[in-house]
């Protein structure tokens, strides 16, 4: 009888995956609870700002672990902090490229697997990824399950700790981090107030790199970020004009994306409601509501031509906006967003204006998503989102690094209103922001009769950008398409070593936003 060798490893621990992110959501809500488990939005942060140093574990192709870590300064990490302020919420937006500590954000094992050292596996993960960056060490604050129930007997969480370290009391915790080669450097104190076993408490923790080399020399080198890549951007000042079918208006998209393609975009960019030139097409006046009803009806065809589109030309497309009826009747003003490798994908326009209230009836969304692209994470804000910078900072908290608004707007002033808001959300969030216009005339379309454009690639106003924080920009009220070349790591520059530091210095010990979870 032949033996049957299963050599395929039933339990593996490998870097984190977008695709990950729904079960990583999963298991932290099974480990903690749905109100505490973390957000798709904040596990999306993690991977965006710093992929290399997301883990999970897999038994059984099942994720039953998950690790999460960032890179920071030493001034921040050795001195006292909150959880909330030193991962940005959560988000583990304070990731600093150039950081020689690694922040130990999250260790999370499913209840139904513990007692398989999977916590071990984990943190040996993450040692291995503090060597192989030759960082300093690894840093975070540990949780003192034991201490609410010693409380009167050790009265001050220091005595308890230094009781836990001298072993004359055993903590679930602690023990296991001193045993993993950890040593406590003080107390966190208000660390998370929502851990009661803690009594909101955490032990500093260190582990030191035994690789990591003290000359100062080489270890600025050892902390040297890497490259990333140049990403061209082709903003579309877009001329509405009568069209008599879908297959001319297709063919005028067509023709940009192609030109864009021409150039080597990475990105194409067309503004809100281009598709509002569909109903020139009746050649008569419709009501708001008739208006919806013809636009619902081209919604399969424009998802599908921006799709092909982003195929055929290798490019990926910010398809403007279109309103569409949604699954409950709701009229949205949608972005629909279309990557060159064929997925598409969705954000609605989450603050709408008084006309659009007023004339067409259409609700406002309750989520805004960074989207993965193969330049990075991006952000799309419709218009009058880039009015309110919560919206612009909830996606950057998840990694974006450039912010697409797609905008109509019909006199100077409007106009005006987004291009200053916009530049305010370059400097603030240290990031680059692209806006794109429709201009021309649309006689005997409700509401969207005259247009007025200076579509414009934003940048942050420090050395390595732009002297005047336009990278491009296009003549007011003309047809018109604006290249520009945007690098990366130069937001990395700014954000870590630039004259101001907007991201980095925000007091999170003064204030916070907080995004509810039944959107994005």
């Amino acid at each position: 009888m032949s033996q049957v060798n299963d050599s395929k490893p039933k339990l593996v621990v490998r870097r984190a995956t977008p695709a990950d992110v729904a079960a990583v959501v999963a298991l932290t809500e099974r480990a903690y609870s749905p109100e505490w488990g973390y957000t798709p939005e904040m596990v999306a942060g993690h991977l965006a700002h710093f992929p290399e140093g997301q883990f999970v574990a897999v038994y059984d192709g099942r994720i039953v672990g998950y690790c999460a870590t960032f890179r920071i300064g030493e001034a921040l990490a050795l001195s006292p902090h909150r959880w909330r302020e030193i991962t940005g919420n959560g988000y583990g937006s304070r990731h600093d490229p150039s950081g020689d500590w690694l922040y130990g954000m999250e260790v999370c094992v499913d209840p139904e697997y513990r007692g398989m050292r999977i916590g071990r596996r984990l943190y040996e993960a993450r040692k291995r990824l503090c060597s192989d960056l030759r960082l300093k060490g690894i840093v975070f604050g540990g949780r003192l399950p034991g201490l609410s129930r010693r409380k009167r007997y050790h009265g001050d969480p220091a005595a308890y700790v230094e009781d836990v370290k001298a072993g004359r009391v055993r903590d679930r915790a602690l023990s296991f981090q001193l045993g993993n080669g950890f040593e406590p450097i003080g107390v966190l104190r208000d660390y998370l107030p929502t851990d009661r076993e803690s009594l909101g408490h955490a032990a500093h923790l260190v582990w030191r790199n035994p690789r990591f080399d003290p000359n100062p020399r080489v270890a600025a080198a050892q902390r040297e970020g890497r490259m990333r890549e140049t990403v061209r951007v082709a903003t579309i000042q877009y001329q509405q004009r009568r069209v008599k079918s879908f297959e001319e208006f297709a063919t005028q998209v067509e023709f940009f994306v192609e030109v864009a393609s021409d150039y080597r975009a990475d990105f194409v960019v067309f503004p809100e409601l281009i598709t509002l030139q569909l109903l020139s097409i009746e050649n008569e006046p419709l009501s708001p509501h008739d208006s919806l009803v013809a636009l619902t009806g081209y919604t399969a065809r424009y998802r599908e031509l921006l799709a092909s589109l982003a195929v055929k030309y290798n490019a990926n497309i910010i398809g403007g906006s279109h309103p569409t009826a949604v699954a409950d009747g709701d009229i949205r003003n949608i972005c629909y967003v279309a990557l060159r490798d064929g997925s598409l994908h969705e954000q609605e326009k989450v603050h709408v204006t008084p006309n659009e209230r007023k004339w067409w009836g259409i609700k406002g969304g309750d989520s805004a998503r960074a989207i993965m692209t193969d330049c990075g994470p991006v952000g799309v804000m419709i218009c009058y989102d880039s009015e309110f910078p919560e919206l612009a900072r909830h996606l950057i908290d998840q990694g974006a690094l450039i912010l697409f608004v797609p905008f109509c707007t019909d006199t100077r002033e409007g106009y005006l209103r987004v291009r200053y808001s916009c530049h305010a959300r370059a400097i603030e969030n240290q990031c680059y922001v692209v806006l794109s216009g429709n201009v021309g005339n649309l006689p005997g379309v409700n509401n969207f009769d005259i247009q007025y454009a200076q579509s414009c690639i934003l940048t942050p106003c420090d050395f390595p950008f732009a002297r005047d924080g336009v990278a491009a920009d296009t003549t007011p009220n003309v047809e018109q398409v604006a290249f520009a070349d945007l690098r990366l790591k130069d937001l990395a520059v700014a954000r870590n070593e630039g004259t101001v530091q907007n991201l980095k210095d925000r007091r999170h010990d003064l204030y916070q936003y907080s995004w509810k979870r039944r959107g994005g």
